[in-house]
Parts: C-alpha cells; structure tokens; sequence
C-alpha cells in the first residue's frame, strides 16, 4: 500500500496518467493522478466512462476509442504515440501526449504527459509568426511600392543611350530599393552625367534619392547652373535647405556625386566630384580623376570647395562614374573588399568590348566574386565611349 501511494505521489508530481485498456476499449484502470490532472475520481473513469466523461463529443470518443483498438490488430508495433485533447471535470481542455504499448495480449498500457503548457506555448508562437508574417508581407509590399515610385522617377537606360550611342547603366540596388542615383541632362552645348551615393541603402537610401531628384531638378532645369562645382556647391545648398530645417538639428544626411559634362562641339570633359571619382580608360592606361574631399550634405556650416577638373576626349575613351558599392563587395577566397585596383583591372580587360558586354562582363565579375555572400552596399556603374 505505501508503494502505491509513493507511487501516486510521483504520478501527481510528473503531471502523469496511466490507463490500462482491454482489447474490447473498456478501462480496466486509471491511475489516482486523473483527480490532481483532470479532476475525476479514478474509478469514475473506469469502464466506458473514459471516452465519454474525458471527451468533449460522443463521435470524439468513438473515434480516439477506435483508434486505440486498431493497434491490437497490428502486432509489430511495440509502442505507438499520439496526442490528443481530454476535457476536464470543471469543462476545460488538456493536451496529452500518449504512450501506448502492450501489457499483454488482451490489453494496452498507455502513459500520459502532460503537454498543455507546451500546447499553449506553441499557439502563442504560431499566432506571433502569423502576426510577423502578416507584418512582413505589408512592409514588403510597401517597399515594392516605393519601389515603383522610385522607378517612376529615375531616368531610363535608353536615355542614356540617346545622349551616348555606345553606354551602358549597370545598377543593383542591395535590397528592394535603392540609395544610389543618377542624371543624365542635355542643353544646348552640354551633355551631362552624375552618380549619386545617398546615405544609406534602402528605404532611407531611397528617401534620400528621392530628395536628390527634386535638387537636381532645381539646379539643372530652374536654376540653369552649368558650371560642374558650381552645381555641386548649388546642390550642397538646396541639400542643407531641405534637410537642415531645424537648425538645432545635427546634419548627418549627405551624398557623394561624381559629375560630368561634356561639350559637344570639342569633347572636352569637365569634372567635379564630391567625395567620389571617375576613371577614364584610354588604350592600355586607366586615369582616375579625383574629386574633392568633401561630399553634398554633412559638414553643416562649413565652408566648402568643389574642383573642377578638365580632360579633352579623344575617339574611344571610355568613362566611367560609380558609387562604392562595386569596389566594397566582400567576396573572392579570403572574403576581402574587390576594392579600387582590382575594379581598374577589370576596366583594362574589358577596354576592346562595346558597352553591352563591358556590363555583362562586369555585372559577371561581380556576382563570381561575391559568390554566396550578401550584396554589401548598392551597386551603381555608368559607362559611355565617346
């Protein structure tokens, strides 16, 4: 008798049931557990009263009943598990996880665990996964919509092809949207090209390219400015104007800008770059045209100089404006940046090939160099061959 009641006590501890079955389905014992688990007396639950006390319908027990039975007719398996709801005396729900097996010929012994609080654990989290899921998928469409919007906005490839016959636009945007940007413009002596690397990639990237649509705009088309480092100081003015409204603000929103222009009638190329460079490729030679050491944005209140720099064009020179995106994918055997001298190798390998396959060639090395890696930063490249 004291084992037995050791016994109990251990079942009650371990939240733990134990039912022995007849191979006809009546219950021939539960264990004392039943009242701490499900609230009943044991002997209550004897019998056929099981499947109709512990079940919430009829047809339920009938079918967990004939379940049960089905393994006497299968012999080759020595345990089986499953898991199920039983109702309680006071009309509330437990989960049970059973193991069942033979005692001997003519019944099963099956053991029970508690599993409730599990149970309740995992709706929780499958209902906090449905909620993320649905939270996702409406920050995603969001950001495909931006996405739209700011395809709506920036120039077409073919435009560039218009102003340049032999050109080429390589731009991947490191997530859905992008905080590079580019424009292309033409007046009547002039045609002009910039590459923008906005702060940050994107959907604050992408804010700040929107922000450098309207600028441009201004600048080029209102304003009518024409001198390369006079639109770049213009831009570090209409940038601060539009972002640095509240003067006690720290300004920490800024763009680095490659721009160029080239006169029609001569070719000669004027430059001025904001924290960025080009890179002109003439015959077995790459030349780097540096810009100067401050970008559009940050710095506020400080007094900036943008250079201008002039190269005459000659039949076949190459171009090209780029953000940093290129150079700072990690990638190749020890997951190093590409960085600059290898992008100007790239730039001589690729000298003798028109412009569609310079893209193909780079947008290529690119994806083999970055291999399984994440795209570090967006990715914009502007070619054109006078």
């Amino acid at each position: 008798m004291f084992a037995i009641d050791i016994q109990d006590q251990i079942l009650d501890k371990l939240n733990t049931l134990i039912v022995v079955l007849n191979n006809d389905g009546s219950i021939d014992y539960v264990s004392k557990s039943a009242q701490q688990l499900l609230g009943y007396n044991s002997q209550e639950l004897l019998g056929n009263n099981w499947w109709e006390a512990t079940r919430f319908s009829k047809p339920e027990g009938e079918k967990v009943k004939n379940k049960i039975l089905d393994i006497f007719s299968n012999r080759k398996l020595s345990t089986q598990t499953f898991e199920h709801e039983l109702r309680t005396s006071a009309g509330g729900k437990k989960w049970i996880r059973w193991n069942v097996s033979y005692l001997n010929d003519d019944q099963l012994v099956s053991i029970g665990y508690d599993i409730t609080d599990n149970k309740v654990n995992e709706k929780r989290l499958l209902e906090s996964n449905r909620q993320l899921s649905e939270q996702n998928k409406d920050i995603t469409d969001s950001i495909y919509y931006a996405q739209r919007i700011q395809q709506s906005i920036l120039q077409k490839e073919e435009q560039l092809n218009e102003y340049f016959e032999d050109s080429f636009l390589l731009y991947k945007p490191k997530d859905i949207v992008s905080g590079d940007y580019y424009w292309f413009y033409e007046d009547e002596l002039y045609k002009y090209i910039a590459a923008v690397d906005c702060t940050g990639h994107g959907v604050p990237g992408a804010m700040m390219s929107m922000v450098a649509n309207s600028m441009f705009k201004e600048v080029f088309i209102n304003r009518k400015i024409t001198d390369p480092s006079s639109i770049l100081k213009a831009l570090d003015e209409e940038l601060e104007k539009t972002i640095n409204k509240n003067q006690d603000a720290t300004f920490n929103d800024g763009m680095d800008v490659s721009l160029i222009r080239i006169e029609k009638a001569t070719n000669l190329l004027t430059f001025s770059g904001a924290f960025r460079s080009i890179l002109i490729s003439r015959e077995n030679s790459v030349t780097e045209l540096k810009g100067s050491r401050y970008p559009i944005g940050f710095y506020s209140g400080v007094e900036k100089k943008f250079d201008t720099q002039t190269f005459q064009l000659m039949k076949n020179d190459s171009i090209y404006l780029y953000t940093d995106g290129f150079n700072d994918q990690f990638g190749g055997e020890k997951n190093k940046k590409l960085n600059k001298a290898n992008f100007r190798e790239l730039l001589k390998t690729i000298q003798d090939m028109n412009m569609d396959e310079q893209e193909a060639f780079l947008e290529y090395s690119f994806n083999n160099w970055k291999q399984d890696n994440d795209q570090t930063d967006d990715v914009l490249v502007i070619g054109i061959r006078i």
